[in-house]
């Protein structure tokens, strides 16, 4: 006999997965180069903070590589954020995209990629070849100039 406030171990919440958007296709830019990914980033990104504190987000793309939206991953300090792979995919998988490249700012305005930096990159690479999302970049930006880690052969 069940008491009536005991709960049943077998129902469980109902996930659903969808995505919206408020913007056309055919409206949306389409990436070709890392420049053009540096160029879209400094429009999206907050010029009152791009110095400030370090943030990571992500861009992500369609099978034709056509933005589908910009997430942000993670805020940090000074020197550094933390970056949890499970929210990165999470966003890439509920935007059904098939790509992503990565982005985050140094707000010492250096270029060069830590050592951290070319971790993320690889274990995120990794995740998107289990996942089939292929990672097509991953750029360090400053207001000034941007590190692409395509266009210098590490991905």
């Amino acid at each position: 006999m069940k008491l009536a406030k005991e709960k049943d171990w077998r129902i469980a919440s109902e996930i659903e997965l969808f995505y919206k958007t408020k913007v056309k296709l055919s409206e949306r830019p389409q990436i070709d180069s890392s420049e053009s990914v540096y160029k879209l980033a400094l429009k999206f990104w907050d010029p009152n903070k791009i110095e400030f504190f370090e943030q990571f987000k992500i861009l992500l793309l369609n099978q034709s590589n056509i933005v589908l939206g910009f997430y942000e991953v993670s805020k940090g300090g000074i020197t550094g954020t933390f970056v949890d792979l499970r929210l990165l995919f999470t966003a890439a998988l509920k935007a059904n995209a098939t790509a992503l490249i990565m982005l985050h700012n140094h707000p010492s305005g250096k270029i060069l990629p830590s050592p951290s930096d070319r971790l993320i990159t690889k274990k995120v690479k990794e995740a998107g070849i289990v996942l089939d999302i292929k990672v097509i970049d991953h750029l360090i930006i400053t207001p000034e100039s941007y590190y692409s880690f395509a266009d210098n052969d590490y991905l």
